[in-house]
């Protein structure tokens, strides 16, 4: 079938595709008029760039705007674009890593571009056919082997030439840590040379205004040791004065020998915390410390360092000192402190004075504007590389946004863009493997889907990557799949994943298992009522037993004695069995087993008048009523399940159905089969023969069967 889109003469056709009508690509021409598509009929109208099997580098070309989807738009964009380089849009069919560079259409800005850039790549590489593929355009560095610039605005070593320049850069970098150019090579653009030309500056203009250290090589030593006691030493200062204001209280501002008490018996050395808050040293009401006399542990190293470095000559210490110790190195403090340019330091003065010296600032800017005089060129190369991948994957990502064509497809060493791997569990291999990006969305939406759905696990052993995968099995019973199951997940690169079954969507597989499912319920309703009636049983058994073991008496007691009157408070003595009692209740249980005995002959007497064709359709008709609705169910379920809603729960938006039928469910799981052979088993007991089995087992069927139907004719009689 075959329609003419508004506003375009272009003739589209439609093919059936999964049970749907869809737009069929059938050659260039439709990828190049994709804008007169109505998004209506695409099948996806959006989907993730990660976890896809495409290079994920090509769909990022695709995704323009970077926002982490493939749109419709985007896909439109690119048709346009990369129908637009190529004199033949059919060249986009191909799928092809190459191209040789007479089929860039020169006719137009793009095409004449990549043309351009093409011969000017073969020229740097030194090659005489004129073809280029992803894997030459993509090596920067064999590409500009033969010039000194690539257009990036990066300068390296290699790109100066007299040795000044190439110091000035490894410096630059060493400092710095440079930037990349093109070919993976460290160097530096305009705003590093500017950068580390004014660090070298700053950091000259400190060392000249140098500020001489006043306590020499113990300088920096003081400084620390006096801004770790300045508070504790003001503290002090402040005690004494309020000591002196008020001498009742100087007990009390003073370390309390209760405080000590409270710590004394634990670990002192462990309780560091609790000394550091007691006073620098015992509170007297004078405004002074006495340096003959210790002060608080804690601090005793710092203020040792100070009294013997900056007051040697002292025997106490006023506020007045300790202001001034401050005070002299506050100049050396304010000077250390405004150190500018340390990003250089690590070269050591005298280098950074012989560069500035040399002053090499302008020449590599010159350098970076010879290299950005080839900007456009490089840009063109990196539209030559955005091209080789768009035009190796655009057609294989259409066939799988516009249409489901890889998915449908029966050549199975064809897959969609989707399907990840494979899935090897309970001797069967799942074809349909997908990345789960977000399970609480599968959580929501993945019993919708109508399928049976396995949820993994999956670990390597080569690498402490993990994957959430999500299976679907489409043919076979359910088995012993459960959850905790181990199996083994194979990529789509060949890579050997260890997978767990963490969850399974349960949904009918096939009609045979349906057909199985009323009775496997029916022997696990069984199995858990008799565990359960066990287990109550044994429950009660052991209550009563305990019970009675717990209220036995320690001695038998003594018999009363003749005459002597009953003890009230002893239970009487129980009453002989009367049979009389029970004869009604015997009666009953008499009577129902007879009615049940009388209906069973009936039923029996019905079944052997009946003739074996007879006998034959009734017992089918047994079976039919037990597992037909089962089995009708199932297969409405079978004929609606989609994928959509797993491909939704992944970040798809999809537009179209994606139905699974049972046929083509069929594909996507295999069975293993095995060759007809009759083994003996060595270790197998002698007994019935699997015939004589079968038919036990169908006359069993056939009697429960009919004592149902008989106790329902019996009800309603």
């Amino acid at each position: 079938m075959a329609i003419f889109v508004n506003g375009k003469d272009h003739k589209w056709e439609f093919e059936n595709v999964g049970g749907t009508s869809r737009v069929k690509i059938r050659n260039g021409a439709d990828i190049a008029h994709l804008k007169y598509l109505d998004p209506k009929l695409w099948t996806v109208l959006s989907c993730p760039v990660k976890g896809l099997e495409i290079d994920e580098k090509s769909l990022s070309y695709i995704d323009a705007d970077g926002d982490g989807k493939i749109r419709v738009n985007d896909v439109v964009k690119t048709a346009t674009w990369v129908t637009d380089a190529v004199n033949n849009d059919d060249m986009v069919l191909n799928e092809e890593d190459f191209i040789y560079i007479r089929h860039f259409d020169t006719s137009n800005e793009v095409g004449l571009r990549l043309y351009n850039t093409s011969r000017q790549i073969l020229d740097n590489l030194g090659k005489r056919e004129p073809s280029l593929s992803i894997e030459e355009v993509t090596d920067m560095a064999t590409i500009f082997a033969n010039t000194r610039f690539n257009g990036d605005g990066v300068v390296t070593v290699e790109t100066a030439e007299e040795p000044e320049d190439k110091a000035a850069i490894v410096a630059a970098v060493t400092a710095l840590g440079g930037v990349k150019d093109r070919c993976g090579e460290l160097g530096v653009n305009n705003e590093m040379i500017e950068k580390f030309y004014n660090c070298l500056n700053a950091y000259d203009a400190w060392q000249k205004a140098t500020v001489e250290a006043p306590f020499g090589a113990d300088t920096d030593a003081v400084i620390a040791a006096y801004q770790a006691l300045d508070a504790k030493v003001r503290d002090y200062f402040m005690r004494s004065k309020l000591a002196a204001f008020s001498p009742a209280s100087t007990e009390k501002l003073d370390v309390q020998t209760s405080q000590i008490e409270a710590i004394s018996a634990g670990n002192l050395a462990e309780k560091q915390d609790e000394i550091a808050q007691y006073p620098i040293a015992r509170v007297t009401g004078k405004p002074e410390i006495n340096l003959s006399e210790p002060v608080n542990p804690v601090w005793a190293a710092q203020f040792n360092t100070i009294v013997k470095v900056a007051l040697p000559d002292n025997t106490v210490l006023t506020e007045e000192d300790w202001n001034a110790v401050g005070a002299k190195f506050a100049p050396y403090l304010a000077w250390k402190q405004s150190k500018a340019g340390t990003e250089v330091e690590c070269l050591g003065y005298d280098t950074i004075k012989e560069l500035i010296a040399q002053d090499r600032k302008e020449e590599l800017f010159f350098l970076v504007e010879q290299d950005c005089a080839l900007e456009e060129e490089a840009n063109d190369i990196e539209m030559l590389v955005k091209f080789l991948y768009i035009y190796r994957d655009f057609y294989r990502l259409l066939r799988n946004f516009i249409t489901f064509e890889d998915f449908y497809k029966k050549d199975r060493n064809i897959s969609a863009i989707f399907q990840n791997g494979r899935l090897i569990v309970d001797q069967r291999e799942c074809r349909f493997c997908m990345n789960v990006q977000d399970m609480a969305k599968h959580n929501a939406s993945a019993a919708t889907s109508g399928m049976y759905l396995l949820y993994c696990d999956c670990t390597n052993k080569s690498s402490a990557a993990k994957l959430q995968i999500v299976a679907a099995v489409t043919v076979g019973e359910i088995g012993n799949l459960i959850v905790g199951k181990n199996a083994v997940y194979y990529d789509n690169k060949g890579g050997e994943w260890d997978a767990v079954i963490t969850k399974i969507v349960d949904n009918p597989i096939s009609v045979r298992q349906a057909f199985w499912s009323p009775y496997r319920r029916m022997a696990t309703a069984i199995e858990n009522l008799i565990s359960k009636s066990a287990a109550d049983k044994d429950a009660k058994m052991m209550a009563n037993a305990t019970a009675k073991i717990n209220s036995a008496p320690a001695a038998l007691p003594a018999a009363p004695a003749a005459g002597a009157p009953a003890d009230a408070t002893k239970p009487a003595a129980q009453p002989p069995f009367d049979i009389a009692k029970f004869a009604g209740i015997f009666a009953a249980i008499g009577m129902a087993l007879g009615m049940i005995g009388s209906a069973l002959a009936a039923l029996a007497k019905g079944i052997f008048a009946l003739s074996w064709w007879e006998l034959l359709l009734s017992f089918v008709a047994i079976l039919l009523l037990i597992s037909g609705p089962a089995m009708v169910m199932a297969w409405m379920k079978l004929r609606r399940r989609n994928i959509a809603p797993i491909l939704n729960a992944n970040g798809w938006a999809i537009n179209a159905a994606a139905k699974i039928s049972i046929p083509f469910g069929e594909t996507l799981t295999d069975m293993a089969k095995f060759p007809a052979l009759k083994l003996p088993d060595p270790y197998k007991k002698k007994g019935m023969s699997r015939w004589s089995k079968f038919f036990l087992w169908l006359l069993v069927v056939a009697i429960l069967a009919g004592v149902v139907i008989g106790l329902i004719i019996f009800d309603v009689i």
